[in-house]
């Protein structure tokens, strides 16, 4: 792929030996973006963290990382799980803190939504956080439908009927 400003960008799906690639990834994300995307202050990938990042059941699990072409540096990830019914998938994405306001967040999101309609899947679901306002205004541009988190005021549901 390549970004509006002719960057190329190498996608492929996360694979179980690419713990090196997200340890990259996370040492360029900002703390406070890991706790938007965690909902934690989160300051080291864990072992157990890193097995649920790059080890999927690709049966009920996606994830994508984004690659830059020129240094081989991560960039981003955007992720989707299902349900039981394999009708709606939860999403997630993370992406370099320094990398904001280039349209990787887009690229990644749109891509997803991509993967989940060729899937069959129904529903596209996220909780944002309420001060994630970048977040929320990439959902609502994608056309996700944004509502208040019934038993947390602080969170934000983010659904997409595909």
């Amino acid at each position: 792929m390549v970004l509006d400003d002719n960057w190329p960008i190498f996608l492929r799906p996360v694979r179980p030996s690419d713990d090196g690639l997200i340890r990259d990834l996370f040492a360029h994300v900002s703390n406070e973006d890991r706790r938007l995307r965690f909902f934690d202050s989160i300051k080291e990938v864990s072992p157990a963290l890193m097995n649920k990042l790059t080890r999927l059941d690709y049966s009920r699990a996606m994830a994508f990382v984004a690659i830059d072409e020129s240094d081989g540096h991560t960039l981003g990830v955007v992720r989707l799980h299902t349900d039981e019914a394999d009708e709606t998938a939860e999403y997630a994405i993370v992406i370099r803190s320094d990398l904001k306001g280039r349209g990787l967040g887009w690229l990644l999101m749109q891509l997803i939504i991509e993967y989940a309609k060729s899937e069959s899947l129904k529903r596209l679901h996220g909780e944002i956080l309420q001060e994630n306002a970048v977040m929320l205004k990439m959902c609502e541009g994608l056309g996700f439908e944004i509502k208040t988190n019934a038993e947390d005021r602080g969170l934000r549901e983010a659904d997409l009927i595909l």
